[in-house]
Parts: C-alpha cells; structure tokens; sequence
C-alpha cells in the first residue's frame, strides 16, 4: 500500500525557502557575534599591552647620549698602534680601517655605571671582513666585550667568559652583516646577567653565578668602556646608556 508523506505546513509549499532564509540569518548574526566577540577581546588584549608598554616606558630610567653627533668631546682614542683616524662624519662617529684595531674609549665615565645597566647604539661595517663594534664594558669589577662580525666577518658573542673568548664560549653565534647597512644593538648588564640583542633578536643571554669575566689583553686601551673595530672601517651612532630600575633588575633573576 503506498502512503504518502505530506509535510507539515509549515515547510511544505512556499514556506520552506523563507525557513532556510530564516535560518541563514539567525546564522549570520550568531557567528557575526562571536566575531565581534573575539574582536572585542582581541582589541582589549592591545590595549592592554600598549597600556602596560606604556606604564614601562613612563616607569623607565632616561637615557644619558654618550655621543653628540658633532666631535669626539667625551672620548678619547686609544693609541693601540696601527690604528686608523677616528673622526666624525655627517654625525656619524667613524673609525677608519688600520692595521688590527681602531677605537674609541669614554673619558667621561664619573656616573658610568658598573651593573644593572643598559647600552643601545647603531653600528655599520663600511668596509673591511673582520668586527665593526667590539663594544667593551663593566661588568661590576671586571670588563668584558661584546663582539660583532668578527673572525672572518659573522662570529658573535662575549669576550670572555672563564678566560674562553667570543668563538669558544656558549654565547657563540654566527650572524650575517652586510657592508653600509646599519645594525641596532642592545647590550644589558645586570646582577645576574649579560643579555644582548641584534635588531631586536636577542643573541647572548649569559648567567653570571659562578662565572669569571675578563677582556682580551688587546684591548686594555679600552677600558672601562670603550668601542673598536679590528681591520675594518665602522661607523657609530645613537649611543646612549641608561640604569635600570629595581623590577628590571629582579627580572633578570634566576627562577
């Protein structure tokens, strides 16, 4: 016997494209709320970060400039023998190439700071296949460097750390440099660490405790802060030091 199936009003005739209107758009406004939702979290998320970042940078030390752009007041250069002229070039502090190292040392170093500080400065290997900035700087009683390009023109790291230069100790990397372009580099120096960054990429992140800190013979002439090239004609800007403040200190502290 064949039954018939007969749907209810409802959906039958021309009422069933209106219930699938119906639908679409109970639809299209349940998930546009969750959109809106999300987008609502994600903004306050920003606001909040920028808020925090804001309340940093207001809670933050100020900078001191170590360079004036202009001349070589505050600085002096060392006589390491062979080193090429030191001048200021289109307010860019240059050291030509000479034969091993060129370089300039803080004179005025009355308020230098031994810890819990940090350095920022640009650097730019003009020419030349060896480091562009050999920045050497207190570590409470004892200095040490931070070199850039250096060995051939891509090693990176601290010299040096229980008596291991910058190619023989944990904070070895290989970085590329182009020639005329500029790098921003961070240095921070702490109780407890050394951290360093490259445009931003952190590339050392070095613990203290228990560690012995010392400069390479070559450049004593710089002490207590000072900043060379080896071979090769660099260019320098923007440099400026500041003292952190207690929270950031305590966030270099071991967990």
């Amino acid at each position: 016997m064949n039954k018939t199936i007969v749907l209810p009003c409802s959906l039958s005739g021309n009422r069933f494209p209106q219930i699938c209107l119906l639908f679409c758009l109970i639809l299209f406004v349940t998930l546009s709320g969750s959109v809106s939702a999300e987008k609502k979290k994600e903004a306050s998320s920003d606001k909040k970060a920028a808020k925090a970042d804001t309340h940093k940078k207001k809670n933050a030390t100020p900078w001191v400039s170590l360079f004036n752009g202009k001349n070589l007041e505050g600085w002096k250069v060392p006589e390491f023998g062979g080193e090429g002229e030191v001048h200021v070039k289109d307010g860019n502090l240059m050291l030509e190439m000479g034969v091993d190292l060129t370089g300039v040392t803080l004179t005025k170093i009355k308020n230098l700071p031994k810890t819990n500080y940090e350095v920022e400065l640009e650097a730019m290997r003009v020419d030349g296949t060896d480091f562009f900035c050999g920045l050497t700087f207190p570590v409470k009683k004892d200095p040490c460097s931070f070199i850039l390009g250096g060995w051939g023109g891509s090693l990176c790291g601290i010299s040096s750390i229980d008596g291991d230069d910058a190619s023989q100790n944990s904070t070895t990397t290989f970085q590329t440099f182009k020639k005329k372009q500029w790098y921003k580099i961070r240095l921070q120096v702490t109780d407890h660490k050394i951290q360093a960054w490259l445009d931003g990429k952190q590339i050392v992140d070095q613990n203290l405790k228990d560690r012995k800190i010392s400069i390479r013979h070559e450049v004593e002439l710089s002490r207590p802060f000072g900043i060379t090239s080896f071979a090769t004609t660099a260019a320098l800007k923007n440099i400026r030091l500041r003292k952190l403040t207690q929270q950031e200190v305590a966030n270099t502290a071991p967990k």
